[in-house]
């Protein structure tokens, strides 16, 4: 037996003591056990058990121990709502309110505005006001994902005194490892590693070691370009402010980590043509409500390239070899147009894409897809005559191959270009769309080029 495997047999034999411990309501056990794990365990444990099991640990937890819980777990957004509903009301607000601001803001927005508003009167007055002050934000902005439980001291005062101050703030703060510097209006003026204090002298001023080149971002941008910004500069934690400096809170790598999360499925969704990809569906019902409406517009717009081949009926009747590589051409149109798209998409995603080098883009795509249509375009014909000795219908397919590749390159490159120079969000140009573009264009070229040299064939 390997090691992994004794890991995860001594992971089972736990889990079934714990749930054992549950049903014979022997809480000392349970406590001993359950609270010796890690966090992300004890939340693992608490999503996977059943709803009366759960029931019987809001027994045996505190709400404080209970929030920790909800703090690690990947908990699904539709989910929160359920388990709240598990709980007693009060139980529930006081859980709420031991969680770290932006996370229990988080929790809310998932809620009506009348159960909002009773967990709201539930929870101590402090909790409740810190939590109205972010539920106002809009969603997807940096307000909305910050926190406000940060530690700040003065810039005149000392080492001595920020120590003091960290010491006090720090079991409620989100991070000590930057402890932000204001004046006296609350302006943020610069920040001071924990380092920093450790190592300097006591009676030394902050504003004498603060870093004054602080990266801030406003509270209303976008949570996506914020968590650029994070990534670009290597930061734990980034401060939030106003458009006077004002020090509003700050935002926390782990919060960083679920919007690349959260904008990456989003991107993904769309490229798929899926309208939610966020939550793994558990019905057949669910998942094809989602997809049902992207494959109606699909199907709608696949309609023109039947009509099409349709006006195109009379060619096709004198050589019907050539409907035989229809499926061909459209394909591998297609696959290029994707191909374009998709290094399209991510030099935008990664703002390697700016202005000044949006024509060198096309002009390099236009450039591959000439190349890989020539090459394609000589395999291809080859490949056709010595399966059906037509020389002329393969030199037919090859132009049509290479005609079809070039423009595709060039669509599937050009459309997301526009849709972000439009401020629509390119990723909307998804694959099956430029895949049944390419397939009217890749059509036409072809049977274009079939009906003007019939006579030929």
């Amino acid at each position: 037996m390997s090691v992994n495997d004794e890991i995860r047999d001594e992971i089972i034999i736990d889990e079934e003591k714990l749930i054992n411990s549950l049903e014979q309501q022997d809480i000392k056990t349970f406590r001993d056990e359950y609270l010796m794990l890690h966090p992300y365990d004890r939340a693992v444990f608490y999503e996977k058990v059943s709803e009366d099991h759960r029931k019987t640990m809001y027994f045996f937890l505190s709400p404080q121990e209970l929030a920790e819980i909800f703090e690690t777990s990947e908990i699904e957004e539709h989910e929160y709502r359920q388990f709240l509903q598990e709980m007693d009301t009060t139980y529930a607000a006081d859980m709420i309110s031991h969680m770290f601001v932006d996370n229990a803001v988080d929790v809310l927005k998932e809620l009506d505005k009348a159960q909002i508003a009773s967990y709201l009167t539930l929870m101590n007055k402090e909790a409740a006001a810190q939590i109205k002050s972010l539920l106002h934000y809009e969603e997807y902005t940096a307000g909305s994902i910050m926190t406000t439980e940060y530690v700040s001291i003065p810039q005149y005062s000392t080492v001595r005194s920020a120590m003091t101050i960290l010491r006090n703030e720090a079991p409620s703060a989100e991070t000590i490892y930057y402890v932000f510097v204001v004046d006296e209006d609350n302006r943020l003026t610069g920040v001071v590693s924990l380092r920093d204090l450790i190592i300097t002298d006591e009676d030394t001023l902050i504003k004498s070691i603060m870093n004054e080149r602080v990266v801030s971002v406003l509270v209303s941008d976008d949570q996506e370009d914020v968590a650029r910004t994070t990534q670009d500069y290597n930061l734990l934690a980034v401060p939030v402010v106003d458009f006077q400096q004002h020090m509003l809170g700050i935002i926390t790598v782990d919060d960083i980590i679920d919007v690349l999360d959260e904008e990456a499925s989003d991107d993904y969704s769309k490229l798929a043509a899926v309208s939610n990809m966020d939550s793994f569906d558990k019905t057949s019902f669910s998942a094809a409500k989602k997809r049902i409406p992207w494959l109606i517009i699909l199907l709608v717009l696949g309609m023109l390239t039947a009509n099409l081949i349709d006006l195109f009926t009379e060619t096709i009747s004198r050589v019907a070899l050539l409907a035989a590589f229809i499926p061909l051409i459209a394909g591998t149109a297609g696959n290029s147009g994707t191909q374009a798209l998709a290094v399209a998409v991510r030099g935008i995603a990664t703002r390697d894409v700016e202005d000044e080098s949006k024509f060198r883009l096309l002009l390099r795509e236009a450039g591959t897809g000439l190349i890989t249509g020539l090459i394609c375009a000589i395999f291809v014909v080859g490949l056709i005559f010595i399966w059906k000795q037509e020389f002329i219908i393969a030199l037919l397919v090859g132009a049509a191959i290479l005609v079809s590749i070039f423009v595709a390159t060039i669509s599937g490159s050009f459309i997301p270009l526009f849709m972000h120079r439009m401020n629509i969000d390119p990723a909307v140009a998804s694959g099956p769309f430029i895949t049944t573009l390419n397939d009217v264009i890749s059509i036409i070229i072809y049977l274009g080029l079939a009906t003007m040299f019939i006579g030929n064939l």
